[in-house]
């Protein structure tokens, strides 16, 4: 499995309805792209500890079969237009890509 998470941080002076459209448009666009097999995206939960970084606007979960599900995704138009629609917001965004066995996962249907 190939796991991509991204983190995203909106710009001060981001339109108020810029975190909304960013959500979604992860919902809206990124889960219809077929090579992914787990995805989800929500808001900082917040949780009170010190080792937590609640300070993004919106993570994005992404789980694919392996590094050429991940490539086709990157360039896949639906993420082209995503990257386009929102980009102009973003102040700042953070990536982890791991690789690592998933056993009895969820799929996406």
């Amino acid at each position: 499995m190939f796991t991509h998470v991204v983190f995203f941080w909106l710009k001060p002076d981001a339109p108020a309805n810029a975190k909304e459209q960013l959500l979604n448009d992860c919902r809206d666009l990124l889960a219809k792209i077929p090579t992914l097999r787990i995805f989800d995206v929500g808001t900082a939960a917040m949780t009170p500890r010190d080792v937590v970084d609640n300070s993004y606007d919106v993570a994005l979960l992404t789980v694919f079969e392996d590094l050429e599900g991940h490539d086709v995704y990157q360039v896949h138009p639906l993420h082209l237009e995503f990257i386009a629609r929102n980009k102009p917001n973003f102040g700042r965004v953070k990536i982890y890509d791991f690789t690592g066995e998933t056993r009895d996962e969820p799929r996406l249907e």
